[in-house]
């Protein structure tokens, strides 16, 4: 790697929110790459595999408007959780673009290990935002052409700082509150984004799946554990801000032995910012 990114990975630039190494094809609208999950995480949370598939959509959205728009997250209608990763593992990551300009990118895509699908995103669209208000065209040039050539070094991410939720007051069964506090400062606004600060859309998302989470716990009478098994129509409404407070909301709409239906929305004050729908059934479903 030549010393000219020395200072951009010292900065936290391609290292503190970034997951794809390396573009190993494109043809056409299809494009595939890898991310090499760092064995010394504790945990590597699947709103970060989300994050991967749609990073890679993104360079590809990116190269097809020569650099002048990047998107941003938009409208996910469907995220089928498939399967966990581990530390260590290398994701194996493709996308496809289905329309692509200066105003919107629509994209479905996947990641599988070791040929298991882990996630798959149908039905995703972006905003395209002017690429110079968020980061440095140039620098985004150069890094695209390093993943297209030798890769990025592996290794670099370090983990997401904390980000604790405050439960809230709850319904038992039907109703589960949570604060979740912004940070003002942490490593990943560095990569997300250098010259516009904004808290990632799938941190969010892994947000929203915790106070879904909260209000399935010990819903199932025989003791089974719920897992999130889909996502449907997420939606993100604007961008949200270094040091804001969200407050986040899940509530029950479908309920059975087999699976609960819990809809999710998240404020700033009384404004709607997020929603989406979570989907869990009991780990011993298929």
């Amino acid at each position: 790697m030549s010393s000219g990114h020395v200072p951009r990975q010292m900065d936290g630039h391609f290292c503190a929110f970034s997951f794809v190494d390396r573009i190993t094809s494109q043809q056409g609208s299809s494009i595939r790459g890898q991310y090499a999950i760092p064995p010394k995480l504790e945990v590597f949370p699947v709103s970060l595999v989300a994050e991967a598939v749609g990073q890679l959509a993104a360079w590809a959205a990116m190269t097809a408007v020569d650099f002048t728009h990047r998107p941003v997250a938009g409208i996910a209608g469907r995220i089928e959780l498939l399967s966990i990763v581990q530390p260590g593992q290398v994701l194996d990551l493709h996308a496809e673009l289905e329309s692509v300009d200066t105003d919107t990118v629509g994209y479905c895509g996947t990641a599988c290990v070791d040929g298991r699908p882990v996630i798959r995103l149908l039905d995703c669209v972006g905003p395209m935002v002017p690429l110079n208000d968020f980061d440095e065209p140039d620098a985004l040039r150069e890094r695209c052409g390093l993943l297209r050539t030798v890769g990025a070094t592996a290794g670099a991410f370090l983990g997401l700082p904390a980000l604790v939720l405050e439960r809230g007051p709850c319904e038992q069964g039907q109703l589960a509150r949570a604060v979740l506090r912004v940070p003002s400062g942490a490593p990943f606004f560095a990569d997300h984004f250098p010259r516009r600060p904004v808290f990632p859309g799938t941190l969010l998302m892994q947000a929203s799946m915790q106070t879904a989470a909260m209000l399935v716990e010990g819903f199932c009478g025989n003791g089974a554990t719920w897992l999130p098994r889909r996502i449907s129509d997420m939606k993100l409404r604007s961008f949200i801000s270094p040091g804001v407070t969200l407050n986040l909301e899940a509530r029950v709409t479908v309920s059975s032995e087999r699976g609960v239906s819990v809809a999710t929305e998240s404020r700033i004050d009384q404004r709607l910012i997020g929603s989406a729908d979570v989907q869990f059934s009991p780990e011993t479903d298929s």
